[in-house]
């Protein structure tokens, strides 16, 4: 077993994503520069705004303080007064198309396609670890589980690179622009409006340590919805067959109004947040208006330039304090959906090639297990001490009761799972020595429940070996005894099969499996009791097919009947991990044991001869 994985802070966690958003750098840049432009164009607007305020001022009560023009350029003498106010008015109209026009740049090339991209990028990644994984992650992690990390948390994800990454840092500058600006025009009044800046911090800071909880208990209510729907999609035969439509539903609409419950919960903390937020920096104003508007009486601050730019300045400031309230709700967002995401990503492979990894180009089928004991849980042995040994060519079939290990058994020929103790050796050497794509490439496999992609007859059979040619892909169908049906199927080969491959029968998906296998040319089959879900008329043909099939091969056959167990060359009966009897079906029947027993209950004929 692997040893468990702490858990890394959210600290931890921030810096991973800014790492995760560094590959998107030149994307972020450009993104910074039209904002930069944005705010340049926004600070120019507002000074002229101020300053033609001013102007106009001065122009109606000469007593008042003239104008101050930005960097002392003023206009000609000559022009009159309408003349300068339309200029500064024609200034500000081309100054908002700009602004617009960055806008429209801004919006195209940031928020959106960044987010996006992250999430393809990631959705990849996580898809592609997957696919690496062992068995074991699949068995502890249920698919709804997972499914949702590689859809809602991965935007959690792509929601902090485009909302927190850079929208952070764009209020970090927007903040230090409109702080250095306000202090140009009155330090001590900028100083008494941002008086309740500390606070917000600290309502900032409350309010990220009570929701985060929350968000992860939310995802994992919506990873027991997304099972309860997975389950009742597949399950949807159970279901009906038992007439529990209703308590299904019933079941579903619980576990969503769990989630509905959750997040307005979520959502009751974030109203409070927001306008609370919102309620401290209108505090700011009221300051402005009453001690603004005492130093413009006095003729300490300007109207136009002073005033109304430091109050334009100043709404500017509070809009960007109460984004740090969505800034703020995002991240506990993404570093709960970034937490799952990574568990993802960090989960360690457990089957990997060996640094000096050796090819198997042909194996010549031989199979040993040396003391092999293995564990799904420490401490509670699935197989124990198993020790056999197959012969090139031979097919070896494994009995016993349900839970006993067959299938364990015939997961560790491919490496699906390392032994816990002991080898599993591929003519005479240990697996974990071999290169572990040619080995699977030795190994033909036919589960008890074989699955079909939404794809073409054709397509399914070649799913191993794409390459195959169509010659091929029927001569594979041909020994599975599958050519048959196919070519009676709507468009034969070509035939679209639907989700699962539920269009076909039982037999026909063991078939189209069986031929999938085939097509490899394998040295060795494992057949995981292919006829278990089978009539007794399809488990002969199938069982002819696999006659056929095993010709020349090494094959391990799961089997829970003796009518299969007994073409095999050898039998293996487990019983509790263990193997509890090995020989013939002649010599096993004739003595007490496991196998005599499960002969005369397969067959009620009392002792066998």
């Amino acid at each position: 077993m692997t040893a468990p994985v702490s858990t890394p802070s959210n600290w931890v966690l921030i810096c991973r994503l800014m790492l995760f958003g560094w590959h998107y750098r030149v994307r972020c840049v450009s993104v910074f520069f039209y904002q930069l432009m944005l705010l340049a164009l926004g600070m120019a607007a507002l000074g002229l705004t101020g300053l033609g305020i001013d102007y106009i001022r001065h122009e109606v009560q000469p007593t008042a303080p003239p104008p101050r023009w930005i960097l002392g350029i003023a206009p000609p003498d000559a022009w009159s007064a309408m003349t300068v106010v339309g200029v500064i008015a024609v200034v500000l109209l081309v100054l908002s198309a700009l602004r617009a026009l960055f806008n429209f740049a801004y919006s195209l090339g940031a928020a959106t396609l960044i987010e996006w991209h992250v999430m393809v990028a990631l959705r990849s990644q996580v898809y592609d670890k997957l696919q690496r994984l062992s068995f074991r992650f699949f068995d502890d992690n249920a698919s709804g589980s997972i499914i949702n990390r590689v859809t809602g948390d991965s935007r959690g994800v792509g929601n902090f690179v485009s909302n927190v990454l850079i929208q952070g840092i764009i209020m970090i500058l927007s903040l230090a622009v409109y702080l250095i600006y306000m202090l140009a025009i009155h330090p001590k009044l900028t100083l008494v409006c941002l008086a309740t800046t500390p606070l917000l911090w600290f309502v900032s800071t409350l309010f990220s340590r009570l929701v985060q909880p929350q968000y992860m208990r939310n995802r994992n209510l919506v990873d027991d919805m997304i099972l309860k729907l997975t389950e009742s999609v597949q399950g949807i035969q159970t279901i009906k067959g038992f007439a529990r439509e209703r308590e299904q539903t019933a079941l579903f609409d619980r576990s969503n109004q769990a989630v509905r419950q959750q997040q307005q919960s979520i959502f009751w903390r974030v109203s409070v947040f927001v306008p609370s937020i919102g309620f401290l920096t209108q505090v700011n104003i009221f300051i402005l208006l009453a001690y603004g508007g005492h130093l413009v009486i006095v003729n300490e601050l300007p109207l136009g330039a002073g005033l109304v730019v430091f109050a334009g300045l100043l709404q500017q400031f509070s809009g960007q304090i109460s984004n740090f309230a969505g800034i703020a709700n995002t991240i506990q967002q993404s570093i709960t959906g970034a937490r799952r995401v990574f568990e993802v990503l960090d989960a360690p492979v457990e089957i990997v090639n060996a640094p000096d990894a050796k090819p198997v180009p042909r194996s010549r089928g031989e199979i040993r297990f040396d003391a092999v004991t293995f564990s799904y849980k420490t401490g509670e042995p699935v197989l124990e001490n198993i020790s056999f040994e197959t012969r090139p060519g031979e097919c070896l079939a494994i009995l016993g009761a349900t839970g006993c290990g067959k299938t364990t058994l015939l997961s560790l020929v491919p490496r699906f799972y390392d032994p816990t103790r002991g080898r599993v050796l591929l003519d005479g050497v240990d697996l974990r020595q071999l290169d572990l794509d040619d080995l699977r490439r030795n190994i033909g496999v036919v589960f008890q429940e074989s699955f079909l992609f939404s794809n073409t007859i054709a397509a399914n059979i070649a799913f191993g070996h794409p390459d195959a040619s169509m010659a091929e892909v029927e001569r594979a169908a041909n020994v599975a005894a599958a050519h048959e049906f196919i070519v009676r199927m709507p468009r034969g080969y070509d035939t679209l099969l639907r989700e699962a491959g539920k269009d076909l029968s039982g037999g026909q998906r063991q078939r189209l499996a069986l031929a999938r296998a085939i097509l490899l040319d394998p040295a060795i089959l494992l057949l995981d009791d292919p006829t278990a879900a089978v009539d007794p008329h399809t488990e002969a043909e199938i069982l002819e097919a696999v006659e056929v099939a095993m010709k020349g091969r090494t094959t391990l056959m799961v089997a829970s009947r003796i009518s299969t167990a007994r073409r095999a060359d050898r039998i293996l009966v487990l019983d509790h991990g263990r193997i509890a009897q090995a020989g013939t079906h002649d010599e096993l029947a004739r003595v007490d044991g496991p196998y005599r027993r499960a002969v005369e209950l397969q067959f009620a004929e009392g002792p066998v001869r």
